[in-house]
């Protein structure tokens, strides 16, 4: 007889709310030291989040199905069968407008170019975050296989 699978709680919240809750088998996160996989039963941790997806595999009955969420930056804190992922925002990859998240990218690279142009170290490091979440928005959508 197979093992039963083990799930957990994944919580996503934002300034905005809650955007995610789910039961998963693996979340995938990028910490701003690398790459995490969280399973059931891992250790307690509290680290902070680099702007990158969010992979949660749900369990076998949903087909292996993997959500695929956006942010840009916040914590992880996983204890008790539970990850809790607090971030400054957040947006599943079903609800990314991409050519919104286009025109922000292209709105950043202008930015940027003018930043450069100017010299302007504070409007350079804004424009380079602004693009960072852009570009991650876009490629959270496309990893849906848009």
């Amino acid at each position: 007889m197979a093992d039963p699978e083990k799930l957990f709680k994944v919580i996503v919240v934002t300034p905005n709310g809650m955007i995610y809750s789910h039961r998963g088998s693996i979340v995938d996160v990028r910490a701003i030291d690398g790459e995490r996989s969280i399973l059931y039963n891992h250790i307690p941790i509290l680290t902070p989040l680099a702007i990158s997806e969010v992979k949660v595999k749900r369990s076998r009955e949903m087909g292996s199905r993997i959500d695929h969420i956006a942010i840009s930056g916040g914590y992880i804190e996983f204890s008790n069968n539970v990850a809790t992922i607090v971030a400054d925002s957040a947006e599943r990859a079903r609800n990314i407008d991409v050519s919104r998240a286009q025109a922000a990218k292209e709105r950043a690279e202008k930015r940027l170019r003018e930043a450069r142009e100017k010299h302007d170290e504070r409007n350079l490091e804004r424009a380079q975050v602004a693009l960072k979440r852009a570009m991650n928005r876009i490629s959270v959508y496309n990893a849906r296989g848009h």
